[in-house]
């Protein structure tokens, strides 16, 4: 079924809106939940979770890319369960790995002078992206925001895993560098 198609069935509050959603996008949706969360039962919680709020925000949101809208929300989520879950000590996946991996070049935003620098960092961040190469920009989109592990990005990049990791770092040493020269870091 086509994501348009998909987005009328939940403007006219049809249910089957839902299961078309399941079937299309299912597995992605688990993908990125299981990403962060590392636990299936947990994921797929997750993923039912992200047909609910999909379902309470069209209307009034009409998404023009229905993959990234359902993947946003389901990414969201699934952080939020993992900040539950590692606050009472449980967690796990690969979302504390990608975050530790990171640190070095992204400045803490827990202070309220932080918070405010964030719509700066956010715009430098878009504009380093588009500027990398495609390669570049999709493995970094891959492990930073789809929080996939290094064996999946090599597995299906064709790279090897010591490629990617290089690739990575000298990635997030130019962020680091460009953050630097932009005074936010």
């Amino acid at each position: 079924m086509e994501d348009e198609t998909i987005i009328g069935l939940y403007l006219s509050r049809d249910e089957s809106a839902i299961a078309a959603t399941a079937e299309k996008y299912g597995g992605y949706c688990y993908s990125i939940a299981f990403h962060v969360l590392g636990k299936e039962t947990d994921s797929e919680e997750i993923v039912n979770d992200s047909y609910l709020e999909t379902w309470n925000r069209i209307p009034p949101h009409r998404p023009t890319i229905f993959s990234a809208f359902l993947g946003k929300i389901t990414r969201s989520l699934a952080i939020s369960r993992f900040r539950k879950n590692t606050a009472s000590k449980r967690g796990g996946g690969e979302y504390s790995l990608s975050l530790d991996e990171l640190s070095e070049c992204i400045p803490d935003s827990s202070s309220p002078e932080r918070e405010a620098e964030g719509k700066a960092v956010t715009a430098v961040l878009n504009r380093f992206l588009k500027a990398l190469p495609e390669t570049q920009r999709n493995v970094f989109i891959r492990r930073y925001w789809y929080i996939e592990p290094i064996q999946d990005i090599a597995r299906e990049t064709g790279y090897s895993e010591s490629k990617i990791k290089s690739m990575l770092m000298r990635t997030r040493q130019k962020l680091k560098q460009t953050l630097t020269e932009e005074e936010l870091l």
